[in-house]
């Protein structure tokens, strides 16, 4: 029998994470660092591309399928997420309530969904720990309708993301006789800058694309004092990076770029983990800075599947091969789709669309420069818990 799953992942500028007590490691580095493998192995056959992923979305899903395999699958998953199933509900729960509280000011919601085929019996554990430990709501389907599936899918998701993604899951993806089940997770996020920027100082530059190519873009500047530092990958390739705080605070967006224009993304990427952006924040300096930062809106889709068999997680693909017994008893599942859909938007307010400006730059002093005008990597990270939000790499803006 098949099992659709399909995860989608959305936000304005964010998103959260899963993770555990498994091993000593600390528990950011266990959520993260899922997605940051994940990231790395996408990257490798889209080095061009805009690409957004959420290790909180990832972990989420990947976790609440944990919940109920058996088996090697299950085997396999705690393997790759490197934290057990058991005694972990706690402090899942924990990180979660820390990730969408009032205290970060800044608004981040998490939501978690079944949608389940009408008379599909489930394990009753399995039901009750992902309601536990994730807040999974459960709602019965017609699948034998996918046309009106999808569109209720569609509509719990757009609901929850206030509009932002409007349109996940295509009634191809369903198969009316054998879909059983859709985990859906969708996570919502703005942020208002601390220091903002201001809308008379945007005004269009060259951004330099992976390829060489040159664009004139809309670009953010301010003159102001950010925490900034450089280090170099083993490979003594030297890379800059700078914290962009949310007015919370809670909440900061790391930007990340070689030093040198002629060193590529992609060289740095493979040396980027959670222990790398830990040692950034430990590192930075506050310094009087002007920062010129592209004003965009990216929108990712990304078939997570093969990522994540490249990784190890292979047998829950495999019709022959997955274990989801914990599910249910009554019929063999393995999952058919993996997908996750971001969208981030960066403006002069945050992470608020503003009307798009041409005013002059008007330069009050020579400070240091960082000027983003070529590909970079950015992540939002949860600073209480050192949780990585929201990751990704934006070639063209």
């Amino acid at each position: 029998m098949n099992w659709h799953f399909s995860f989608f992942l959305l936000t304005t500028v964010t998103l959260p994470f899963v993770c555990s007590l498994f091993n000593p490691l600390p528990l950011e580095e266990l959520s993260s660092n899922i997605g940051i493998q994940v990231f790395n192995q996408i990257v490798k056959s889209r080095p061009h591309d805009n690409i957004i992923v959420s290790p909180h979305g990832i972990a989420s899903v990947l976790g609440m399928l944990q919940l109920g395999a058996d088996g090697k699958t299950k085997k396999q998953l705690t393997m790759m997420m490197r934290y057990g199933v058991n005694g972990v509900g706690k402090m899942l729960k924990k990180i979660n309530k820390a990730i969408v509280s009032k205290k970060n000011k800044d608004i981040v919601t998490v939501a978690n969904a079944m949608f389940v085929k009408n008379g599909f019996k489930m394990e009753l554990p399995f039901v009750t720990r992902n309601r536990d430990v994730f807040q999974c709501e459960v709602q019965s389907m017609n699948f034998a309708d996918p046309v009106s599936t999808s569109d209720s899918i569609n509509m719990w998701v757009k609901n929850e993301t206030r509009g932002m993604i409007d349109s996940l899951l295509s009634p191809d993806l369903i198969d009316g006789m054998l879909t059983k089940m859709v985990l859906v997770n969708a996570v919502y996020f703005k942020g208002l800058w601390k220091s903002r920027f201001q809308p008379e100082n945007t005004k269009k530059r060259t951004f330099v694309t992976a390829d060489g190519k040159s664009h004139q873009v809309p670009m953010l500047a301010q003159l102001s004092v950010f925490r900034t530092g450089s280090t170099s990958t083993p490979g003594d390739l030297w890379y800059n990076f700078i914290e962009l705080p949310y007015h919370g605070e809670s909440i900061s967006m790391l930007i990340a770029l070689p030093t040198e224009s002629s060193t590529p993304l992609s060289a740095i990427i493979p040396h980027i983990s959670t222990k790398t952006v830990n040692s950034w924040m430990s590192m930075m300096v506050p310094k009087r800075v002007q920062v010129v930062l592209p004003k965009f809106t990216a929108m990712a889709q990304t078939d997570l599947k093969e990522p994540l068999k490249v990784l190890g997680i292979t047998d829950m693909f495999d019709p022959s091969k997955s274990n989801f017994a914990k599910i249910t008893r009554s019929e063999k599942l393995y999952v058919s789709h993996v997908l996750q859909k971001a969208k981030i938007e960066v403006s002069e307010d945050g992470t608020k669309a503003s009307a798009t400006t041409t005013a002059i730059l008007i330069a009050r002093s020579s400070p240091p420069w960082f000027i983003v005008d070529r590909p970079f990597l950015f992540f939002i990270r949860h600073n209480p818990t050192g949780a990585i939000l929201f990751m990704g790499q934006i070639n063209k803006p």
